[in-house]
């Protein structure tokens, strides 16, 4: 259980333009989403379909790695722009929001645990996860809650990892682990669990990745797709591939570095990419993804507001959310048209 690493979201933070006080097709999320407390004795949702928003508020991952450091104050950016987007869902679609995990005294280990605790927690009322970073640093938190979670239940299902991100991030680790070393301890956590270890990295840079991660990525068995290949290349060949790997797993965790991206959609970010991939080609994959009706939980992660112009990066990362939400609703038959 956490302690003072956590912190429910203002119930007067969600606030904004306003067309319709009773007509919902006018509804935006502001006036829907609801704000809870996991400190709180919650019981899980008799819903059809839910999604419980938790903020980390942490780059302490970024600053070891040696990056930028400023994704801490992403979930905030991130959430200014969810607040106006319509509601595209019928009402029996919940979205809660949880409030945020810190990061204190630099203690990146101790807000990964708390982070897993609330993904655990998320998953147990029946409710889809929606991480917002902070760093990349988030996906270990994430893992373990989906991890924890799934064992709680004796339940070996297997978990399949696909990360859009310009970076392997499975960069060797001594006593302490940061933003570059996530799926690495994943895998050396998966070794000693005696679990399936199911990774794909979409939107690989070759001139950010060494020779050496390369290896490590072929090593671990991990799949991966080049960002000039999904810029330039039929698209079939990258679905065959996603659709065995999606075959091979019972659970989808889906995690987004928004440094995957080119910095003319995404400026704000720990990592600059100017030979990123374009948006829309990323999240045709990514509906593909979300269409295999597996989805456990999912984040966002590197959006630094210190770097961003016009929130633009900030606004592409609640795009994303949205079409997320909308396609699981899409699945589910529980959108409007």
């Amino acid at each position: 259980m956490f302690s003072y690493n956590y912190s429910p979201t203002q119930k007067d933070f969600w606030q904004g333009r306003i067309d319709s006080e009773t007509n919902y097709d006018a509804f935006r999320w502001h006036q829907w989403i609801e704000v809870k407390d996991l400190t709180t004795n919650l019981k899980p949702f008799d819903i059809k379909l839910g999604f419980g928003i938790i903020g980390f508020c942490c780059d302490e991952g970024v600053k070891r790695n040696k990056g930028r450091e400023g994704a801490k104050n992403g979930p905030l950016a991130i959430r200014k722009e969810l607040r106006n987007l319509p509601c595209r869902f019928k009402q029996d679609v919940k979205i809660y929001d949880f409030g945020d995990i810190y990061c204190n005294d630099s203690n990146l280990e101790k807000a990964q645990d708390d982070l897993a605790y609330c993904v655990d927690k998320i998953i147990s009322l029946n409710l889809i996860p929606l991480v917002l970073g902070g760093g990349h640093e988030v996906a270990f938190g994430n893992y373990k809650g989906i991890y924890k979670n799934l064992k709680s239940k004796n339940n070996n299902a297997k978990i399949g990892i696909i990360n859009f991100d310009a970076h392997f991030d499975l960069r060797p680790y001594f006593e302490k682990g940061n933003s570059g070393t996530m799926f690495r301890q994943i895998a050396d956590m998966c070794k000693e669990t005696n679990t399936k270890y199911s990774y794909f990295c979409m939107g690989v840079q070759k001139h950010r990745n060494t020779l050496d991660l390369f290896k490590t990525a072929d090593k671990l068995g991990a799949n991966y797709v080049l960002a000039k290949d999904i810029q330039n290349k039929n698209t079939w060949p990258i679905i065959e591939s996603l659709d065995d790997f999606i075959k091979s797993n019972d659970h989808i965790y889906l995690t987004i570095c928004t440094d995957v991206f080119s910095s003319a959609y995404a400026p704000g970010v720990s990592a600059t990419q100017p030979l990123g991939i374009n948006p829309e080609k990323a999240l045709k994959f990514i509906k593909y993804i979300i269409r295999s009706d597996k989805l456990i939980s999912f984040d966002i992660a590197e959006v630094s507001p210190r770097f961003d112009q016009d929130n633009t990066t900030a606004n592409l990362a609640s795009a994303l959310i949205f079409s997320i939400i909308d396609t699981v609703c899409q699945i589910k038959k529980l959108n409007l048209e």
